[in-house]
């Protein structure tokens, strides 16, 4: 009986293993040459970047985060290969040759046209931040006492949202006058409640990892909703979170501040 029992166990782990399927990645073929400059475009921006060779030369374009230019060290290098992983969590593999005259010189990749990858823990996946806010922007307030005013502008805290320990900051911009309101950066800090003069006032900078539907300009007589994402942070007693919106070269600021009991009743995302 027990060799039974041996020989029924050993055939159902060989026709488990057999079962096991590897998928392999059919690599892009790409063909460059030392004279022309062939153009990558991704979704997503790229994360990072392993070349094969040195033979091949790569940088991001000026400005951008998701193009990458890609041209040939030298002529008539061997074959080698590149690989190019996004911050949406998605792996794109290349096979690379040599060509005096490459027949495609500009290509835009799909999200379907890549594998996806795991990052690390301490990595945030872009599309996943993306469609996070794109949920939240258009969710009715929340909160109804979080709001500044200055100089025909208004400032309001619609809504604060948390999902894999980041929170998301819906915020409204109502500019009540006739002058374009030019965003020249937005904080995050928390900041010590007492400010006496004996005591060094201390300040910790909190930087955002993502922002969506914020175009900079908030045009006269017009309003705008958008989404910052910042990591997972909690504030003492005796600190505050200041939120401070700066005018480019104007003195229309903007400010907010919340105890950690209002940053507590963070929603999650449905």
């Amino acid at each position: 009986m027990k060799k039974l029992i041996i020989i029924m166990a050993c055939c159902i782990s060989m026709t488990t293993f057999a079962q096991t399927k590897t998928a392999f990645i059919d690599p892009y073929h790409l063909d460059i040459a030392a004279n022309k400059t062939t153009n990558l475009i991704f979704p997503f921006s790229v994360q990072s970047v392993d070349r094969g060779s040195a033979d091949i030369l790569i940088q991001k374009a000026n400005g951008t985060e998701n193009i990458l230019h890609v041209k040939a060290g030298k002529n008539d290098f061997e074959e080698t290969n590149l690989t190019v992983i996004t911050t949406d969590g998605k792996l794109y593999s290349f096979l690379i040759d040599y060509s005096d005259a490459p027949e495609h010189l500009n290509l835009v990749f799909q999200k379907e046209d890549s594998v996806e990858v795991k990052f690390s823990e301490q990595k945030n996946n872009a599309y996943e931040l993306q469609s996070n806010a794109k949920k939240i922007v258009g969710k009715k307030k929340m909160f109804h006492h979080l709001k500044n005013e200055h100089a025909a502008m208004k400032l309001r805290l619609q809504g604060l949202y948390v999902s894999n320990d980041v929170f998301y900051f819906q915020f409204a911009v109502n500019n009540k006058s006739n002058v374009s309101y030019d965003i020249d950066g937005i904080r995050f800090s928390i900041k010590d409640k007492q400010k006496s003069k004996r005591i060094a006032s201390q300040e910790t900078e909190l930087q955002s990892i993502y922002q969506y539907n914020n175009n900079g300009t908030i045009k006269g007589e017009n309003k705008n909703q958008f989404v910052i994402a910042v990591p997972k942070f909690t504030v003492p007693d005796n600190k505050y979170l200041f939120i401070h919106i700066l005018e480019k070269n104007g003195g229309r600021d903007l400010q907010l501040n919340l105890k950690n009991k209002q940053i507590m009743e963070a929603k999650n995302i449905l």
